[in-house]
């Protein structure tokens, strides 16, 4: 064994590995698990220059998997943008633009988020884009919800964006109009966001090492939160470059797999469909992997544009019989899936209605009738699926992709329960589960406040709000097991991406990646599960992340 070999002993060890679930000790060498067993027998692996490290009875986990966010979108909007909370109130969030803004240029753009779905009526008045306009000051401002698919601009971002009262609403979004004037209000929808996102993007220096520096701090804050692999679930071309360079500059400290833009629904400027594939390969690195297209199949509930198999409930605008629509047509999906897989690469299927999530299984399985049965296939988010629908996803080998940092009661629930009547049945997770899915974890991050994966995990094995902020449980007969939980943001998620032959769990032979932990979950009441930390997160064989 070489100098940089290191032995960890005294651990209590969650191992992943189902065949051996249970070590107190692990050898490393290049960067590789060489053995995961008893101290005894591990230490025999120790050569005269091996580093043996006494982990002195604190709990180690595989590197944790997020398989759903936009890390770069979160870096940047640390490194260069206003951060307020969802929880805000509408004033709490004009008096967050009012201080941002004295503290930039005058023509500099106000960029932030992100403001809560509760919030959407506030901001569909006229009178909300006026006290935003007094707030900066005649700069332009632009607030992201927290869904991440709308929009808030002022006066000054309208009039760059070229959205004026006559403006028509563009396909697949809607131009928010006051209920009393028919003036814009500000709101935009979807896909109206797009102008005021070139407007915006016009403006800004987006530099190639822009993007490099917010990979690599979202990047940094994944690793502080035992996270050693991802998928970023909207790659540009502008992504995949900072990805690239990252490691091939040996920055790169996780796994990441990638799903390249089939649309440019909610994105601007921006090489998509078979153009972004065909420049996805030259992006691949040996922690790179962009082997996955993004489709955005529906909205979201709050906003009506999830698509759903019954009705919304009734409001003055939509009526009563409201189910949303896709954002792609079955015919245009099944076609998009089989042009995609005959290249190898797997989708992933932003669905939040039960509509959409029977349209990508369906076009799913003309994929499978068509041969091609090892294309990894996830189902995003899938809040609602019809019962009818919950074993296809095994039949199908579909993952369920969910984000229990959205389904425990809280900001974006309750704005789901203000539009749909079913809101107490969201992600059946136990369900998925027993009938055989695969289920990963992931944050969506940033339209969840944090990655913390100890959210997702407590969310899922309480059904109830980690943090305390909302009463009650959601469906609690959905609950998993502890050790389900930590499979999810473990080897679940690596298969689900395609890169548990690489990590995911602590076998001999993967990627040395594993977190030591501030306690072991295993051993604390439920409700205090949320209080587990990475004391140190390694990253091939390296030390990466170390709590102060």
């Amino acid at each position: 064994m070489s100098t940089r070999d290191i032995v960890l002993v005294g651990g209590v060890i969650w191992t992943g590995d189902a065949a051996h679930p249970r070590a107190s000790a692990l050898a490393i060498a290049d960067g590789r698990i060489v053995a995961v067993g008893d101290d005894e027998a591990v230490r025999t692996r120790a050569g005269t220059g091996t580093e043996i490290r006494d982990l002195a009875g604190a709990a180690v986990i595989p590197g944790l998997v997020d398989v759903h966010n936009h890390h770069l979108m979160a870096g940047e909007a640390e490194l260069y943008q206003l951060g307020f909370a969802p929880t805000a109130d509408f004033d709490g969030v004009v008096e967050a633009v009012r201080a941002y803004a004295a503290m930039l240029d005058p023509d500099e753009w106000v960029v932030g988020e992100a403001f809560g779905s509760t919030l959407i009526d506030a901001f569909s008045h006229v009178a909300a884009r006026r006290a935003i306009d007094e707030a900066a000051d005649g700069r332009p401002v632009v607030l992201t919800d927290d869904s991440h698919h709308n929009r808030f601009a002022n006066t000054r971002a309208l009039e760059l964006a070229g959205i004026r009262a006559d403006t028509p609403d563009p396909a697949q979004g809607r131009i928010v109009r006051d209920p009393e004037t028919g003036e814009p209000s500000g709101l935009l929808l979807e896909a109206a966001t797009l102008a005021v996102t070139e407007a915006l993007d016009a403006s800004l220096q987006r530099t190639p090492e822009r993007y490099r520096r917010s990979s690599a701090r979202a990047i940094e804050i994944l690793n502080s939160y035992g996270i050693t692999a991802f998928q970023d679930a909207a790659a540009t071309v502008d992504i995949m470059g900072a990805l690239q360079q990252l490691d091939d500059a040996g920055q790169l400290n996780a796994w990441v797999a990638t799903s390249m833009l089939s649309s440019e629904f909610l994105f601007a400027n921006t090489p998509y469909g078979d153009e972004l594939v065909e420049l996805g390969e030259q992006f691949r690195t040996v922690h790179h992997r962009p082997d996955f297209v993004k489709v955005a199949l529906d909205g979201v509930p709050p906003t009506y544009t999830g698509a759903f198999l019954t009705p919304y409930l009734p409001d003055d605008e939509h009526g009563h019989e409201h189910c949303g629509t896709t954002a792609m047509a079955p015919d245009e999906l099944e076609a998009w899936l089989l042009r995609t897989a005959a290249r190898g690469l797997g989708a992933k299927i932003h669905a939040t209605g039960d509509a959409a999530v029977r349209v990508a299984l369906d076009a799913i399985a003309a994929v499978r009738r068509a041969g091609h049965r090892d294309v990894k296939y996830q189902i995003a988010h899938g809040q609602f699926v019809h019962p009818d629908d919950l074993p296809r996803f095994a039949e199908l080998d579909v993952a369920a992709d969910i984000s229990p940092y959205l389904w425990f009661p809280g900001v974006i629930p309750d704005a789901i329960a203000h539009v749909r009547p079913d809101a107490a049945r969201m992600q059946p997770n136990r369900a998925l589960l027993d009938l055989g899915v695969l289920v990963a974890g992931g944050s969506d991050w940033p339209v969840s406040v944090s990655p913390d994966p100890w959210e997702g995990i407590q969310g899922l094995v309480t059904r109830a709000d980690p943090l305390g902020r909302a009463p009650g449980t959601l469906w609690p007969e959905q609950a998993v097991t502890l050790d389900e939980a930590l499979r999810i943001f473990t080897v679940n998620g690596a298969a689900a991406m395609g890169l548990d032959h690489e990590t995911g769990s602590l076998t001999v032979g993967k990627s040395a990646d594993f977190a030591v932990l501030s306690q072991d979950p295993f051993a604390v009441p439920t409700d205090r599960i949320v209080d587990t930390h990475a004391v140190q997160t390694w990253f091939a064989g390296r030390l990466v992340h170390e709590r102060a």
